[in-house]
């Protein structure tokens, strides 16, 4: 509620320990898991905008995500999660992100309304392994083409496997320009980009950037 929004904002501004969690684990208690799972999701937003305390945040949400496993609210859960995830990956915390993608991946491939997702988790999931090792990168992709058949035929795998090629190569035009080509078409967010960048700098003669 708005009340509810208003006490939480007294409290942060105050200092950094957001005392209305205490509420929130009395709602747990009494069963009513997904409003205790908003309330967390209401916190971690606060830490992200206000605080900018993102691994408090990251606490937040997968308590969120937790309340509402809890209720068997998958696709809530999950939005939380790839919160998570991506958050994860911006702290260089890859492999938690990558655990998250690859869970999140495996829950939604098989669901007829959902699987046309699970192309983009399992490559937020190879951005990360590329980024810790070129190697673990190749095994995985490979792994997720085995899973799920579809991803091969993906615009995403396709381009992992270029970059692979490029970045074997120390390539840093052909890098360059596989991720523009892919970028012409499918518009690269912030989160994507900054992963490239990070996975460029490690081709010799890097000139960090994409343009």
């Amino acid at each position: 509620s708005f009340r509810y929004c208003s006490e939480i904002r007294l409290c942060v501004g105050k200092n950094n320990n957001i005392r209305p969690c205490v509420y929130t684990d009395c709602i747990m208690i009494h069963g009513r898991f997904t409003i205790a799972a908003k309330h967390h999701i209401n916190i971690a937003e606060i830490y992200e905008a206000e605080l900018v305390d993102i691994e408090k945040a990251i606490a937040h949400y997968e308590q969120a995500a937790d309340y509402y496993k809890g209720e068997e609210s998958n696709s809530s859960a999950n939005k939380c999660l790839l919160k998570v995830g991506a958050y994860s990956a911006q702290l260089e915390q890859y492999a938690k992100a990558i655990e998250i993608y690859e869970q999140v991946g495996s829950n939604t491939m098989d669901n007829p309304l959902l699987k046309y997702s699970a192309k983009e988790y399992f490559f937020k999931a190879s951005l990360c392994h590329f980024i810790v090792d070129e190697l673990n990168a190749k095994i995985a992709v490979e792994k997720y083409e085995e899973m799920f058949p579809a991803f091969s035929d993906s615009r995403e795998c396709k381009l992992l496997k270029k970059l692979l090629e490029a970045h074997e190569e120390q390539n840093c035009e052909a890098f360059t320009e596989a991720v523009k080509e892919f970028d012409s078409i499918s518009r690269l967010d912030q989160w994507h980009t900054t992963l490239l960048l990070r996975i460029k700098k490690t081709i010799q003669g890097d000139e960090g950037d994409l343009k």
